[in-house]
């Protein structure tokens, strides 16, 4: 109702006021998808640097890149002059199945699904009528269907909620003041715009024809913060239009990135990706994939993944600092999710089975998180509960901080037995962990403790 209560006025003063929709805190975690004509080539060697091993970079920072072996790798196995953009009629998804992918996100227990409908490269993932990209898109040229619809009615039956990603400029047309991410001057002579006609008739379009065609509950913004500011890129006149007059203006939610100066500052969530920034007191997502890359790297291997009980512990970790986690999935071209990625979700979505009820709905509480007995303890709460998530199976857990005579009870998430449990000298309340065998235990990697407490008035 607060959100409908406003009209929005194009300044900041006025959009920064805007309520972020509830839905969104309430999540906790969703799944981004990044897939497009880099999934091709699928490569990139791996460096320590963070984002170092982005191999959806591969137009600007492997294919023409002597120091990293790209250079070499592309010429070996396309040509020498095999284009960037000749790998799309090689993208054509011919194994995909946008209703099992959809299945699968569902099962891993994300609540909202972000799919990469622009890259860097510029290529659409949906039949844009944009005519600068006639030729760049996924109904014209590879798949020849329209992804972004396809996977946006899938996700919407699974009764799950849609975003959509957005790269504000593409390599081909927008300068960038750090030479990495600058493709071959070739490319951008060929395929680029001048400036204002990429704002005026590329992007700002279809931003809105995105919102329009397949209204999206997510607009992730990116790479706008680079360069140019609010003005350049008109932000304040999109958002003021998403906010007061577009289809999704009671439920939209938008990142941080839209233009230079924007991240922390604007928008209705803070982003950070690989733990990049800083988190505040703003609502915040953090993103990342599961090894060092969000496109379909073939160099990672087994190790270079996150395991399942990392994964979780740092949604854990992100949740009860009161942010989202948003986990990236791969793709391969033909259209198939890795089978390592697929196991991951599954388990993260077997572990949320049994303790979604301390992740989702949930709320930061005063103390997120404490070292307590050789382990660490994780802390959200809701309405009047507290949870207490533990990442170890010892003989009990404590904890030592103001709970004292609130606590009415504990029990142990996915335990049908009793929880001893006593409050001693100091207000700590101390919990007795059972002793069962391993065919008994609740689940694996964490375990949650809830904590009802005597309501006051």
């Amino acid at each position: 109702m607060a959100v409908k209560a406003q009209n929005y006025q194009n300044t900041w003063e006025s959009l920064d006021k805007r309520p972020i929709p509830a839905w969104f805190e309430n999540a906790k975690f969703g799944i981004l998808v990044c897939w497009g004509p880099y999934s091709v080539p699928s490569w990139r060697r791996l460096e320590a640097r963070k984002f170092g091993s982005y191999a959806e970079w591969y137009y600007a920072s492997v294919m023409d890149n002597e120091s990293n072996g790209g250079k070499a790798f592309h010429e070996a196995n396309y040509g020498k002059d095999f284009e960037y953009r000749q790998f799309a009629p090689l993208f054509r998804a011919e194994l995909w199945d946008p209703d099992r992918w959809a299945r699968v996100f569902k099962d891993a227990g994300a609540r909202y699904v972000v799919l990469t409908a622009k890259y860097h490269d510029g290529y659409s993932l949906w039949p844009t009528k944009v005519p600068h990209k006639k030729d760049w898109n996924s109904m014209n040229v590879g798949p020849k269907r329209d992804l972004v619809g396809d996977l946006t009615k899938a996700v919407r039956n699974a009764g799950l909620k849609m975003g959509l990603y957005y790269s504000i400029p593409d390599w081909e047309s927008v300068p960038l003041s750090n030479g990495e991410y600058q493709i071959n001057q070739k490319a951008v002579d060929k395929y680029g715009v001048d400036l204002k006609t990429y704002v005026n008739e590329i992007c700002n379009p279809q931003l809105k024809e995105l919102v329009l065609n397949y209204k999206p509950s997510v607009i992730f913004a990116d790479a706008g913060e680079w360069t140019y500011d609010d003005e350049f890129w008109k932000t304040k006149e999109l958002l003021s239009w998403l906010y007061n007059d577009s289809p999704v203006k009671d439920e939209i939610v938008v990142n941080d990135r839209f233009f230079k100066g924007m991240p922390g500052k604007h928008g209705d969530y803070a982003s950070s990706e690989y733990a990049d920034v800083e988190v505040g007191s703003r609502p915040w997502e953090e993103s990342r994939g599961m090894g060092g890359s969000y496109g379909y790297n073939r160099t990672e291997n087994l190790h270079d993944y996150q395991s399942s009980e990392q994964l979780i512990h740092e949604l854990i970790d992100v949740v009860s600092r009161g942010g989202n986690m948003l986990l990236n999935v791969g793709p391969t071209a033909d259209g198939r999710i890795p089978v390592i990625q697929q196991q991951r979700l599954h388990d993260i979505g077997q572990w949320l089975k049994t303790n979604g009820e301390a992740i989702y709905n949930t709320r930061k509480h005063s103390v997120a998180g404490i070292k307590s007995a050789g382990q660490q303890l994780y802390f959200t709460s809701k309405n009047n509960d507290l949870y207490c998530i533990f990442t170890r199976w010892h003989d009990s857990v404590e904890v030592d901080w103001a709970t004292g005579n609130d606590v009415k009870n504990v029990s142990l998430l996915g335990y049908d037995g009793g929880i001893t449990w006593r409050i001693t000298e100091g207000n700590k309340l101390t919990v007795e962990i059972p002793k069962i065998t391993i065919e008994k235990i609740p689940c694996l990697h964490a375990w949650s403790l809830k904590i009802e407490r005597h309501k006051t008035e």
